[in-house]
């Protein structure tokens, strides 16, 4: 513990967070980090636990309590409370593939865990292990050693977002020969086109892949593999294969009028600006001006997202600026509530209320918060050109089946209405993998498409095939599909060394 009394002389002092009045302007990241010196302040707020659920990464009630990477919180907390950061960066990294991403789009995990929250402010860990990184890089102290000896052996990873990347990092140091495919025109996957520019800044990807790419592991993009190179091929190439192609199916919402023009998936639009955006070197105004969009200009009009998670809430911050007049959003669920409930005690992940950046932008500009909770929609209305100008939706509540005691959200009769709707992205999660993936590789799926595996293993039912991410462990976070790539890297290892010391 680098101050035993800290958390009690300091209290928790956040990033500093640009306004939604001057954010809004832009699509730079908006969380500017605090002088390193006060920072400092935050690393001694650590308590050095007896048993720091921080780094645990148990599952409690079906979440997630700590972090999924077991990073060494309390150690690194101190190295920051003593100005150490390049021993803070060294020992953080012995847990972690990419921490700058993270520490920019995780939902901090580690600090929902923290024994310090549970009586106060939990210690500022993302923040803390942000300004790690940051110092890391200003400093030229992020390096990817190129392994002295190769393997002789060669491996496939299918998919660059953050599984495929952290898988491919730690096979390379290990000496074997890398090549990742991607099917967009860049790499990054869900961090490059799912995530806003906002929240993390692409820049930040395309350092660390040139760090990639100088210690030997080869990028191949525009390659779509199971349609534009089959996978008898990669298979017939390469010694191993992981599939890292994510989660990538988006749940449809089945309504009348859903062939209507205007009704985009929002993984589509995210990416379509994102593109827009790196294609004009950063310039927000030229896409922001821009209507050459497939959905065309937004300027003033009506946007409806239906769904209410982190990517509906950066559908919403998108719309906005892209001068959208009105948003939207529409979630199923009932509002979380403000506080604990006493069925949801620390350390379990807290089901509270949360008010993003989009919504606070909406609140902002609009005057009122953009959701709209326990609605869902019944029909797209379409005009005279088969354009969706509407939507039709009713209330939900509810409801519980005395026998098999399940819950469901079912519709109130009469409290039908209309909405107006010049655009509808449909945010309403991922129901797996694609099949043209799967069925290419002849691998087994679970009920949920996701690639089957043993429990708790990596390799698929498919000789040589490995799996991880998303399209292993289904829609999730950042940091599970970081740490997910890791140990299949090891599995993968293992099983073409006959051990593994990665």
């Amino acid at each position: 513990m680098g101050k035993p009394t800290g958390f009690l002389e300091y209290e928790r002092k956040d990033s500093i967070t640009v306004s939604p009045a001057d954010r809004i302007k832009n699509f730079d990241e908006f969380h500017k980090s605090l002088p390193l010196a006060e920072q400092t302040k935050q690393g001694a707020r650590c308590m050095a636990c007896g048993v720091p659920f921080c780094q645990s990464g148990m599952m409690i009630s079906g979440m997630a309590s700590g972090c999924p990477l077991h990073n060494l919180v309390p150690e690194t907390n101190e190295l920051v409370f003593k100005g150490n950061w390049e021993a803070a960066y060294q020992r953080l990294t012995k847990t972690h593939s990419f921490p700058e991403f993270t520490s920019r789009v995780c939902p901090a995990l580690c600090e929902a865990a923290c024994t310090c929250g549970y009586n106060g402010e939990a210690v500022a860990t993302k923040d803390n292990e942000k300004a790690i990184i940051d110092y890391a890089f200003d400093h030229d102290l992020v390096k990817e050693p190129a392994p002295k000896v190769r393997t002789g052996k060669t491996v496939a990873i299918i998919g660059s977002g953050p599984s495929g990347l952290a898988a491919a990092q730690l096979l390379n140091r290990r000496g074997h020969k890398v090549t990742v495919y991607e099917r967009s025109d860049r790499p990054g996957g869900l961090l490059r086109y799912g995530i806003p520019n906002m929240k993390l800044d692409k820049r930040s990807i395309d350092r660390r892949v040139q760090l990639m790419e100088e210690a030997g592991i080869e990028f191949i993009c525009n390659a779509n593999v199971g349609k534009d190179i089959p996978a008898e091929e990669i298979m017939a190439k390469y010694d191993r294969v992981v599939l890292c192609c994510g989660a990538s199916n988006p749940r449809d919402i089945k309504a009348p009028g859903r062939d209507a023009s205007g009704i985009y998936f929002a993984v589509d639009f995210l990416k379509e600006v994102s593109k827009k955006l790196m294609d004009n070197d950063y310039n927000a105004d030229a896409i922001m001006e821009a209507s050459d969009y497939t959905f065309g200009s937004l300027k003033g009009k009506s946007v409806i997202v239906i769904g209410g998670g982190d990517t509906g809430n950066d559908c919403v911050g998108t719309s906005i600026r892209l001068g959208a007049g009105k948003v939207t959003q529409l979630e199923m669920m009932p509002a979380a509530p403000v506080c604990r409930a006493e069925s949801n005690p620390w350390p379990e992940w807290p089901k509270v209320l949360k008010t993003d950046y989009g919504q606070e932008e909406a609140i902002y500009l609009f005057g009122e918060d953009p959701r709209i909770f326990e609605t869902t929609v019944t029909e797209f209305v379409k005009d005279a050109e088969g354009k969706v100008c509407a939507v039709k939706t009713v209330k939900l509540a509810r409801k519980v089946d005395p026998e098999t005691k399940r819950m469901s959200m079912e519709p109130v009769p009469g409290t039908e209405a209309e909405l107006k709707a010049d655009l509808v992205l449909i945010a309403a999660g991922f129901l797996g993998s694609e099949s043209y993936v799967t069925e290419g590789f002849g691998v087994e799926v679970n009920a949920r498409t996701n690639v089957a595996t043993a429990e708790g293993a990596y390799a698929s039912s498919k000789e040589n095939i490995f799996t991880a991410g998303d399209m292993h462990r289904g829609q999730s976070l950042v940091v599970w599909a970081i740490a997910e790539g890791r140990k299949a890297a090891a599995a993968v290892d293992e099983s073409l060394m006959g051990y593994t010391n990665l």
